[in-house]
Formats: C-alpha cells, sequence, structure tokens
C-alpha cells in the first residue's frame, strides 16, 4: 500500500504498521516493511561508524 510506514517495536522485537505500540518503544518510521525489519541491523552499523568517527575526533 502506498503511503504506509513501517515501526520496529523494541518491546515486542517485530515489525509493526501504524496502529502499533506507542513511539517511546519503536523506530521509525522506515518506507518499507523491509527496512523496519532491518532497524536493528542498521542502527548498530550507524553506531559503529559514529564510534569510529569520535574515534578519530579524539585522536584515539
Amino acid at each position: 500500500m502506498a503511503g504506509d510506514q513501517w515501526w520496529f517495536c523494541l518491546k515486542h522485537m517485530a515489525v509493526e504498521g501504524e496502529k502499533g505500540c506507542p513511539n517511546k518503544d519503536r523506530l521509525g518510521p522506515y518506507a518499507t516493511r523491509e527496512e523496519a525489519a532491518s532497524a536493528m541491523e542498521t542502527a548498530a552499523a550507524r553506531n559503529k561508524a559514529w564510534q569510529e568517527s569520535d574515534k578519530e575526533w579524539d585522536g584515539d
């Protein structure tokens, strides 16, 4: 369905549509169900990149 948005619920570790858990318990929105399903991997990759960037910034 065009225009739908998806979230990844951290409480249930599952993909949800708009009528899901409160936003405080989830990541998103994502444009596709597949992107939402990959939310934890996306977050881990971003965290790793930020940590590497911080090391460079701090001179570690």
